[in-house]
């Protein structure tokens, strides 16, 4: 994160429970293992990224007093809470679902390099005295991360309990994006 001013006691305490939450999802992605299974490898991956969003939002919930983020990040948890409970339901039937060794080299080629994009956005979103602000150019590209994970597992086989899930994320975090976006403008919150 680059800082361009000097921040308030409050927005150094929000962006350093935001790095630790960041730092914490990264290395739970990286090291999650990628097999054979793409739902499987999926479902690993995107635990503790719905995991670090909801305890994002919860950050961000100590801070803000805009009503609209404050709806937007409840929202957060509890449409992330859901998901995870869904992957979890149906993880261990899913880790049965096999790929060729192709698709899954394929697959993890391609996840690695969205999560290339998605950490390098989320560490160099902008540190400002807007707690508010920062939060959605956090957030963005952390659903936008989602949405380019659940389009790339659709393009394989997979478990079927999984494909309701992925296209409930698509939807919910398209929907959380536009979101953001709108309301980045309102503040007018600088990129």
């Amino acid at each position: 994160m680059s800082v361009l001013c000097d921040l308030s006691q409050n927005t150094q305490n929000y962006l350093a429970e935001y790095n630790r939450i960041l730092a914490q999802m990264a290395s739970a992605m990286e090291d999650a293992a990628l097999n054979a299974s793409i739902s499987g490898s999926f479902i690993r991956q995107m635990l503790p990224h719905h995991r670090a969003a909801i305890a994002m939002s919860e950050n961000l919930l100590r801070y803000t007093t805009n009503l609209e983020l404050q709806r937007i990040a409840q929202n957060i948890v509890t449409e992330q809470s859901r998901s995870i409970d869904d992957m979890l339901r149906i993880q261990r039937i899913c880790a049965n679902t096999r790929n060729t060794p192709q698709s899954a080299a394929r697959y993890a080629a391609c996840v690695s390099s969205i999560m290339d994009t998605m950490l390098a956005s989320m560490e160099s979103a902008r540190a400002v005295n807007s707690i508010d602000c920062s939060f959605i150019s956090e957030m963005i590209p952390h659903h936008e991360g989602a949405i380019a994970m659940s389009r790339l597992a659709l393009r394989f086989p997979l478990c079927p309990g999984l494909v309701p899930i992925l296209d409930a994320i698509i939807r919910s975090q398209s929907r959380g994006v536009r979101q953001l976006r709108q309301l980045n403008c309102a503040l007018s919150c600088r990129q």
